[in-house]
């Protein structure tokens, strides 16, 4: 990073061995326009501070580790660049417990992702070909991909419950991107699960607890829209109760 400006970056700090609470410590930064904020953060512990303790892999936008709360905002660290703004403060992403500095601890999400089973499940295995020595495809249409293809996006970053008002208020909220994963599934013509997961999204921390305030989709990398994946939810919920409560015989479409 060899250019004659330079950054004052705020940086978040907490050593639960030593401090009982975060503070700010202000590192100046070099930079052009190709600098990112993780890169930013690389410099500071490489050249400055080695003991600053972050989260990072691809450098892409792909794997989701570099998640910060950037001037206020849930953003990727590896897709923010200091020209865009004039000055930095880096903390780690809220609604989360701090584990160190910019470190939060994203086991409550992991679980939740855990909770929806984000995988196929099928249940009729007949189709299948019991003659043939490998496993027959499932196959779809382009319309049958359509439907579930955006919020099959989802890189598991956890940005959506850092800006997500209701995860703040109430930990048990499933929250925006379990929800989506569920309801990507429920989409999905090759799965058999909705026994399993209309439950999730019918229960008091299910969709019905999202307030459709959609901050959740605004700060998303991949537009995934987590806000209308739960609306349509919420379609889904409401019909499952209506097919609960009529008689049978309605369509099973979503």
């Amino acid at each position: 990073m060899t250019n004659n400006r330079s950054m004052v970056v705020s940086v978040q700090r907490y050593r639960p061995e030593q401090d009982k609470d975060p503070w700010w410590q202000d590192f100046s930064v070099p930079y052009n326009d190709d600098t990112s904020v993780l890169e930013a953060l690389q410099f500071i512990k490489d050249e400055i501070d080695s003991s600053l303790s972050f989260r990072w892999s691809c450098r892409m936008a792909i794997c989701g580790s570099c998640g910060f709360m950037i001037n206020g905002v849930p953003r990727l660290g590896c897709k923010t660049f200091l020209r865009e703004h004039r000055s930095l403060r880096i903390a780690a992403l809220d609604n989360f417990p701090i584990e160190r500095d910019l470190v939060a601890d994203i086991s409550s999400f992991v679980g939740k992702l855990e909770e929806v089973k984000p995988y196929l499940l099928r249940h009729n295995p007949a189709e299948m070909d019991t003659s043939v020595a490998i496993e027959q495809e499932y196959l779809q249409t382009p319309q049958q991909v359509s439907l579930f293809q955006q919020f099959s996006q989802c890189i598991n970053c956890g940005l959506c419950y850092a800006a997500c008002p209701q995860f703040g208020r109430n930990p048990e909220f499933i929250g925006p991107a379990a929800l989506t994963l569920a309801y990507r599934y429920l989409r999905d013509s090759r799965d058999q699960g909705r026994e399993e997961r209309m439950p999730l999204l019918n229960s008091e921390q299910g969709v019905w607890s999202c307030t459709f305030v959609g901050y959740c989709s605004e700060v998303c990398p991949k537009h995934v829209d987590p806000a209308a994946a739960i609306n349509q939810g919420k379609a889904a919920s409401a019909l499952d109760y209506a097919k609960q409560v009529l008689p049978k015989g309605g369509s099973d479409d979503l």
